[in-house]
């Protein structure tokens, strides 16, 4: 039970990027509610310069939601522990990696979506980002309480 404490975030996590691979969140769809919003927010765009930023928006979502995900399953491993360790985030971005690659296979059985190699190394580099984030983090604070016992 002590494990799962520090586990269900990452599962809740992958539950919802699971419900984003439905056909609900395809592009169609998104873009119904989107390029109105870009639209208002940018009446002179043309068509194809809303489709461009509906297209790079629904991308920085990859990158948000496998950052997010890659973060739990860090914490996930790391549990009590203090600090950040390589195999820990080795681990932590494996197993994103896979996540994603099951999620767009899951998204070849999915009416209006379809899968792609592209978007499993976008969801890839935003669980690198956020391992490169979580190590520039612990290093700081680190280097931080050095100084601090330091002075």
């Amino acid at each position: 039970m002590h494990r799962f404490k520090y586990v269900w975030p990452a599962g809740l996590c992958a539950l919802v990027i699971f419900a984003f691979s439905t056909s609900l969140f395809s592009s169609t769809n998104t873009g119904h509610f989107i390029i109105p919003v870009l639209h208002f927010l940018f009446p002179s765009y043309s068509p194809a310069a809303l489709q461009n930023l509906h297209f790079r928006i629904r991308k920085l979502g990859h990158i948000s939601e496998y950052f997010v995900f890659c973060l739990l399953v860090f914490r996930g491993l790391r549990r009590d522990r203090p600090g950040w360790a390589l195999e820990w985030a080795l681990w932590a971005v494996l197993i994103a990696a896979v996540y994603a690659g099951t999620d767009e296979f899951h998204q070849i059985f999915v009416p209006g979506r379809t899968p792609a190699v592209e978007d499993v190394m976008i969801d890839t580099f935003g669980a690198m980002l956020a391992q490169c984030c979580v190590f520039a983090w612990s290093f700081r604070r680190s280097r931080a309480n050095i100084s601090i016992a330091g002075d």
